[in-house]
């Protein structure tokens, strides 16, 4: 069974940055390709950002430019640094291999003067 620990997030003001890390254990982390999502109070739960095996990266139209993914096989962690926030990314960031249906706790981001 998957497990994930994200981590990173906290209170920034508009402009400001940060590097979102994500844990993953119980599966072999290497064959899988990773997603970045995130909620939003009173909004569905949508995909950021995704990297393969082959990091390959694709990004949501709303991120592409300011965040940028990116994976470390051997410590089974991906990694999602975001530059240039704005209020609007405000959300619980999770992390997830895109096959598998399992989520973690989450990070808290708050993008706020």
């Amino acid at each position: 069974q998957v497990h994930l620990v994200e981590s990173g997030g906290g209170l920034v003001p508009p402009g400001g940055s940060l590097k979102l890390s994500c844990a993953a254990s119980g599966i072999i982390f290497s064959h899988y390709a990773m997603g970045w999502f995130r909620q939003a109070p009173g909004k569905q739960r949508e995909w950021v950002a995704s990297i393969n095996s082959n990091l390959d990266t694709h990004y949501a139209d709303f991120v592409k430019g300011r965040f940028t993914i990116s994976r470390d096989d051997a410590n089974n962690t991906v990694y999602m640094e975001m530059i240039s926030l704005k209020p609007e990314d405000t959300a619980v960031y999770y992390c997830k291999p895109l096959s598998i249906n399992s989520w973690g706790q989450g990070t808290q981001v708050t993008v706020s003067p």
